[in-house]
This record gives structure tokens, C-alpha cells and sequence, in this order.
């Protein structure tokens, strides 16, 4: 397909070549003004030498248009088209739209059909180790439409559509998982990192809550942690910043940029 869109667009091309040619003919061959002025130079010389003119009228009129010639500006060429102008232009209009066909028809599969895309998807669940993060989205909610109870293929689901760059949809799952188990920690966590990236990094109330709920079933959820506490240091809440990045900080190495940042942060907003 690369080779006939490629050809196709060189004979489109081709056709805008033509048309601009002949648009521009008529106006390239109009006669400049200085030819016209030859002209009509060549004319006085002529009924001066047939003893129309004697030599004063002779000398006064060609002064006269000496001076027309040199005051008068050439004015811009007026193209004209016609009657056959249009045919060739009409020509060759039909004629790229007819080998852009025949390229196709040569080089594409006019008669191969729609592949279905419940058909593809089979395709992709036959070898999900190859399979990108949409596609995989995209097996995992065909799973998820035939058992809708399926915990585990929601939390999949939500974590490829996050991966996939689909917050919005990951949030989705994500809470259809948590109306099957609300005590799950991780979920309420990735629950709110969806919002999050849906919100554009900012931690808003449904978020927060999402982590909030998080930390109160599972006080090891770090990202939860580290994301109340953002939340927190946003509001000017530095005591409840720190108090909830404490035990983050504590773990993280010292040398641990991560560590540096929360501590520099923290002392910049005291």
C-alpha cells in the first residue's frame, strides 16, 4: 500500500503540474508594453516615409510617445483562458483520477473485505506476549464484557488502559474492581493516580480521597502516601505534608534523590 499511496500521490501531483501550466500559458505570452511602443514607433516611421507626416508632426509625435513609454508602468499580464484550455486541463484531471484507479487496482486488493474487528481481537488474544498496552486493553475489555464480575480482569484492564494512556477508562475499571471489593488498598491507589493523570497531575478531591482511603486500609501504600502528602503541601498544609511523607522519607535511601526532594521541599514551604 506504501507503493501505490506513493504513486498515487506523484500522479496528483502531476495533475496540479499541469493545471498551474496551463493556467499560466496565456498570461506568459501576452506582448509587453515595450513591444507595443516599438509598434507604434515603427508606425509614425511609417507615414512619415509615405509623406503623411511632415518632419515637425513626425519629430513631435514620436516625442510624445517616448514619453508615454518612459512614464507608464507595465501593468500585470491578465491570464485568459480558453475553450480548449479547459479541455486540457479537464484531460488531465480524468486522466490522474484514471491511473490513480488503475494503480489500485494493480497494486491494492479491492476485493478483500472488511476484517471485523472482533476478528482482530482474536487475533491479538492468540499471542498477547507481542501485544502493545491498547492492544492488550482492548482483549482484556472483550474478557471483561463476557464475565463483568471477573475482579482480577477489571484490575488488568484499568492497569492497561492506564498503560495505554486512557485514564479515563482506567478510572472506569478501576471502580467497577473496587464495587466487587472495596477493601482493596492497590486498587483505591491506582484508583487515584488515574484521576490524577486525567486531571493533569493535579491531585484533586476525588483523588485524594482515592489515596486517602487507601492509606487507611493499607499504611504501606507509598504512592498513596506520597500523593496525600502533594495534596496537602498544595494547600499550604505543611504539618500534614510532613507527617505523611515521614514514614516515606524514612524508607528511601539517603542518597536517594527522591528523599532529597521531599526533605527540600518540605523545608522550602516551613
Amino acid at each position: 500500500m506504501i507503493v501505490f499511496w506513493t504513486l498515487a500521490g506523484l500522479a496528483t501531483a502531476l495533475a496540479g503540474l499541469l493545471v498551474l501550466s496551463v493556467a499560466r500559458r496565456r498570461a506568459d505570452h501576452e506582448p509587453p508594453l515595450s513591444d507595443t511602443g516599438a509598434a507604434e514607433l515603427a508606425e509614425l516611421d511609417r507615414l512619415k516615409s509615405r509623406g503623411l507626416l511632415d518632419e515637425d508632426a513626425w519629430a513631435a509625435a514620436r516625442a510624445e510617445a517616448g514619453r508615454r513609454l518612459l512614464t507608464s508602468a507595465s501593468p500585470d499580464a491578465v491570464p485568459r483562458v480558453g475553450g480548449r484550455d479547459r479541455t486540457i486541463v479537464l484531460v488531465g484531471l480524468v486522466g490522474a483520477v484514471a491511473a490513480t484507479l488503475g494503480l489500485y487496482l494493480v497494486f491494492g486488493d479491492p476485493g478483500l473485505p472488511d476484517q471485523p474487528y472482533e476478528r482482530r481481537i482474536d487475533e491479538w488474544a492468540s499471542s498477547p506476549e507481542t501485544l502493545d498496552a491498547p492492544r492488550i486493553a482492548a482483549v482484556l475489555g472483550r474478557a471483561v464484557e463476557r464475565e463483568p464480575d471477573n475482579r482480577t480482569a477489571l484490575i488488568m484492564l484499568g492497569a492497561a488502559r492506564f498503560e495505554a494512556g486512557d485514564p479515563i477508562g482506567a478510572s472506569s475499571a478501576f471502580r467497577r474492581a473496587l464495587a466487587l471489593d472495596a477493601n482493596d488498598a492497590t486498587s483505591w491507589s491506582r484508583l487515584g493516580e488515574s484521576l490524577v493523570r486525567a486531571q493533569d497531575g493535579e491531585v484533586g478531591v476525588d483523588a485524594e480521597a482515592a489515596f486517602t482511603r487507601a492509606l487507611s486500609l493499607d499504611p504501606d501504600q507509598l504512592g498513596a502516601r506520597y500523593f496525600v502528602g502533594e495534596a496537602a503541601l498544595a494547600r499550604g498544609d505543611v504539618a500534614k505534608a510532613r507527617e505523611v511523607w515521614a514514614p516515606l522519607i524514612a524508607v528511601l535511601d539517603p542518597a536517594d534523590p527522591r528523599r532529597t526532594d521531599l526533605v527540600s521541599r518540605l523545608d522550602a514551604a516551613a
